[in-house]
């Protein structure tokens, strides 16, 4: 499995490696909900903070390989982000994650569009198995994640702190490559009701 940060585009949205032209447009994004990443996010994207995260961390990530941040663009605006993370080559294993979309962009084609990218991509690259870890009191989540086919696999117990001090217990999911052709076909299916 090599999975190469590379420009993914459908009708409904087009993700593109995470650069300094999308760094406002996800500034504004990101305060469009400042009670999420109080209240469920592991890190903050919130005033200074963000700046931390945009301008030293993500690029310590990219470096290393552990996080490949992609920018969700709609209609030319940066409206969120999402990422590939702790890609594992030998057990062909990766996780997606990070995502955060602008409030407007929720329940609609923008997060089943950027899943379907993201995992045609993992899969092509050979990937066995894509995970999603989910704080388990973010049910908006757990619901997306389920709704897309993926698999429970169980909750890590006490798994990480939150930015804020909070533990938090982690669900993790995953789908693996046999079962990859019925979510893209459900996926599909999905994207086409919008179409419509």
């Amino acid at each position: 499995m090599k999975i190469e940060p590379q420009v993914l585009e459908n009708r409904f949205v087009r993700l593109e490696p995470m650069a300094q032209v999308h760094k406002e447009d996800l500034r504004a994004a990101c305060a469009a909900d400042p009670a999420l990443f109080h209240d469920l996010y592991p890190y903050s994207m919130l005033g200074e903070a963000f700046d931390k995260r945009f301008d030293e961390q993500m690029p310590k990530d990219r470096a290393t390989g552990v996080w490949m941040h992609y920018a969700v663009v709609v209609e030319g605006r940066c409206v969120g982000m999402t990422c590939f993370l702790g890609a594992d080559a030998v057990n062909a294993s990766v996780e997606v994650g990070g995502t955060y979309y602008h409030p407007d962009f929720r329940g609609g084609a923008t997060n089943p569009a950027a899943k379907r990218l993201m995992m045609t991509h993992a899969f092509e690259a050979g990937a066995r198995r894509v995970v999603y870890r989910v704080d388990a009191i973010n049910a908006r989540s757990r619901a997306a994640v389920l709704k897309m086919g993926a698999v429970q696999e169980g909750i890590l117990r006490r798994d990480r702190a939150t930015w804020t001090g909070r533990i938090r217990d982690t669900v993790v999911f995953s789908i693996l490559d046999d079962e990859w052709p019925g979510v893209r076909d459900r996926l599909d299916a999905r994207l086409a009701a919008f179409e419509a």
